[in-house]
């Protein structure tokens, strides 16, 4: 009986990590990279300005 409680542990933390890993990306389809890429756009053109004074 030991050796069936330390084999659901694992079970249990697998299904754990699923149901977490499900609602953690469950706004991803909506969302999509756009404002990520906006935002690495920006600061692809900020650090192509050249430098001016120092």
């Amino acid at each position: 009986m030991a050796a069936l409680a330390w084999l659901l542990i694992p079970l249990v933390a697998a299904v754990g990590a699923g149901l977490w890993g499900s609602w953690a990306n469950r706004t991803r389809k909506t969302r999509s990279d756009g404002p990520e890429l906006d935002g690495y756009a920006r600061f692809r053109e900020a650090m192509e300005k050249p430098r001016t004074g120092a």
